[in-house]
């Protein structure tokens, strides 16, 4: 009897173990297939369960490099980007700086002029969550301008002309994905900190949780990796601009594992604003939104995900709360198709 304790302890340690070990082999093994029928397009995959992380990555930096993708890669997280600023933002509220059921009237910048029919009608929640019926920025036209940084034709004055004009929210309540609000949350966080927006973010998160390959303006680095668009062609980033909250953040793999394991603490800071991002706002045509936050349900589990495309690269960051794992993966080709077939083989396969 006197053994049985630490034999049964370490039975259960070698379980966990083997049970862990498997499943990441089941992980690579889809990586490395998707990769296979790929071998064009990088990949990088980082994948988290009880503080147990993961690594795999398949494909050059770029398709003249000889340089393996590792963990350490940086890419385009785009509108992953939109999650972490929600996460700023439920911070904010954390911090009693901002209540989300206020109308954002009194927090926007003086650049601002909110017209008579449209004041008092908006709340904070509503910009986190894509029902504010707000005009957005047309990236069709802004493409056809200039395909490689088409932000760069938007000036602080085009996005306060959006807004400075609106006389009628289209569909307030309704889903419609919106650029423009996550600009303006950015705004909105910039005012009430009395900070840029990347000073937030390094304060915040890049900082405390030693984020070293998460980037804003200066992402001139040896391990980043290259954008390809959907035809192939090569893809330059997006310059930091004015628009950054809404999808301008690089990372690596590595750091938003750390993220993940972050918001899936309960005590850390980022952890507890995360739950507040998990709230239900928006629920609607079996689509279910919190702030910058997906919630998926199905009969196995509830998931919190986001993803990303910029004009060449996609992503995907999820996580599961209640079974304590979360998945990021990074692909160097603007790719929703081969993003999607990539994550459901895992999630299917191995998660569900």
């Amino acid at each position: 009897m006197k053994n049985f304790i630490p034999l049964f302890a370490l039975f259960l340690l070698l379980t966990t173990i083997s049970y862990a070990q498997d499943i990441t082999k089941q992980i690579d093994s889809i990586v490395q297939e998707v990769h296979s029928k790929n071998p064009d397009v990088g990949i990088s995959l980082g994948f988290i369960q009880n503080d147990q992380e993961f690594y795999t990555a398949y494909g050059k930096n770029h398709k003249e490099s000889a340089i393996d993708i590792n963990k350490n890669s940086v890419f385009e997280i785009a509108s992953i980007t939109k999650l972490v600023t929600a996460n700023l933002l439920a911070q904010a509220v954390l911090e009693d700086k901002i209540k989300l059921e206020d109308y954002i009237d009194d927090y926007l910048p003086e650049v601002y002029v909110l017209q008579d029919a449209i004041k008092n009608k908006i709340k904070i929640s509503d910009l986190a969550s894509h029902q504010s019926g707000l005009e957005d920025l047309d990236f069709g036209k802004l493409i056809t301008v200039n395909s490689q940084q088409p932000i760069d034709g938007v000036a602080q004055e085009d996005i306060s002309a959006i807004i400075n004009n609106c006389t009628e929210l289209i569909d307030y309540g309704s889903y419609r994905y919106s650029t423009i609000g996550y600009v303006l949350l950015g705004d909105i966080l910039e005012k009430v900190y009395g900070k840029s927006y990347d000073q937030i973010i390094t304060e915040k998160l890049i900082t405390p949780y030693q984020l070293t390959n998460t980037l804003t303006k200066e992402f001139d680095v040896p391990n980043l990796t290259k954008g390809y668009n959907q035809d192939g062609g090569e893809q330059e980033f997006f310059n930091w601009h004015t628009t950054a909250p809404a999808g301008l953040l690089k990372s690596s793999t590595a750091d938003m594992v750390t993220f993940l394991k972050a918001i899936l603490n309960n005590k850390t800071k980022a952890g507890k604003a995360a739950q507040l991002c998990e709230t239900t706002y928006y629920n609607k045509d079996d689509r279910q939104l919190g702030l910058g936050t997906n919630i998926l349900i199905d009969s196995h589990n509830t998931r919190y995900a986001k993803t990303g495309d910029s004009m060449g690269q996609s992503s995907i960051l999820c996580y599961n709360r209640a079974k304590n794992w979360g998945i990021v993966i990074f692909i160097t080709q603007r790719n929703s198709k081969i993003r999607s077939e990539l994550f459901n083989q895992i999630y299917e396969v191995v998660l569900k």
